[in-house]
């Protein structure tokens, strides 16, 4: 059997299509008894390696596989605890690991926020809401949020913009209903001295703003907030997008694409020195009526992705979801921490 075992894993990196169906198929057929000559290869990313269709075989296999793999957590092999571990977040969530592995995983996330002295988010392209740092729990009631849990920078980010963020499934009373994690991030400061509101915390969460509208969550925010604002940076259109929003009102906006910057309201102070400086000829003209560009006016505005130091950072992260009895353990997939 071993033999014939390492035969199926060698199939699945086989160049033939086919053959590569065929060895899942034998695997998912043998049940649990695969899962140890599988788990090696789960996030293996050396070249080669067969890990597409190692997880496939354990998606195909799905609750069946979680006995075996709770069993490795408990008595090993030692080589396989923490593959396992991962696989039983990727099939069923946090929610299927017993109270130890829990508690494992909830204490290393509270010992890496003690090590978290500066975060980074994302350049390349996203979209994210922003609010006042000192109208959290505003925040939380206008966009109602529940379960808040704390999170590191890397995992929230991963968990609302790469991993499964949104999910279907039927409440208490038997109705379909659907539910986003979000994730609000420390406070970070504006360089900028002159701003009346100096800390901001950004939300993040891909499906949650595309799909219930990020212009009128700012909004929303806004009304509770006293200022909210949603940018948009979008390097596969060559476009972005910026929105302030004041007391539940749009203030100023602008959509960038094409190179063809469409505003809406007045200017905003941030904004005089570009006017100016494109109608002297100083700046390119595209600021003749104002910042086209969603990462400036972020910058001036409240706080753009990107590395932050230290001494700009205060607090943590949380992550989130939007209905009160869809936990955050219930979405799946491993996060980094």
């Amino acid at each position: 059997m071993p033999e014939a075992m390492d035969a199926l894993i060698r199939d699945l990196s086989d160049r033939d299509r086919t053959v590569r169906r065929e060895a899942e198929d034998n695997l998912v057929a043998l049940g649990a008894q695969s899962i140890d000559v599988l788990l090696p290869y789960v996030r293996d990313t050396r070249r080669g390696s067969p890990r597409f269709g190692a997880q496939s075989v354990l998606q195909r296999l799905g609750d069946q596989a979680l006995p075996r793999l709770r069993q490795i957590r408990r008595r090993g092999p030692g080589q396989l605890r923490r593959k396992a571990l991962e696989a039983l977040v990727d099939l069923g969530g946090a929610e299927v690991l017993d109270d130890a592995d829990r508690r494992t995983v909830e204490r290393l996330v509270r010992l890496k926020l003690l090590d978290e002295s500066g975060v980074s988010l994302p350049l390349d392209g996203g979209r994210w809401l922003a609010f006042p740092a000192d109208r959290f729990d505003e925040a939380v009631g206008a966009l109602g949020l529940h379960d808040l849990r704390p999170a590191t920078s890397v995992m929230g980010v991963e968990a609302a913009t790469r991993a499964t963020d949104s999910m279907e499934f039927q409440d208490s009373r038997g109705a379909k209903q659907r539910a986003y994690r979000v994730f609000v991030t420390p406070e970070f400061e504006n360089w900028r001295q002159d701003l009346p509101i100096r800390n901001w915390r950004m939300v993040w969460g891909n499906s949650f703003v595309d799909e219930l509208d990020g212009f009128m969550l700012a909004d929303k925010l806004s009304e509770r907030c006293g200022e909210a604002h949603f940018y948009v940076l979008d390097p596969y259109h060559s476009g972005s997008s910026w929105y302030v929003a004041r007391n539940g009102r749009r203030v100023r906006s602008c959509h960038n694409y094409d190179d063809c910057p469409q505003f809406w309201g007045e200017p905003l102070p941030f904004e005089a020195d570009s006017i100016k400086d494109a109608a002297e000829g100083l700046e390119d003209e595209e600021y003749a009526k104002g910042v086209p560009h969603a990462d400036v006016a972020a910058d001036n505005l409240s706080v753009e992705p990107g590395p932050k130091s230290a001494d700009e950072t205060h607090g943590h992260g949380w992550l989130a979801t939007t209905h009160p009895e869809l936990p955050t353990v219930r979405f799946k997939g491993a996060l980094p921490v």
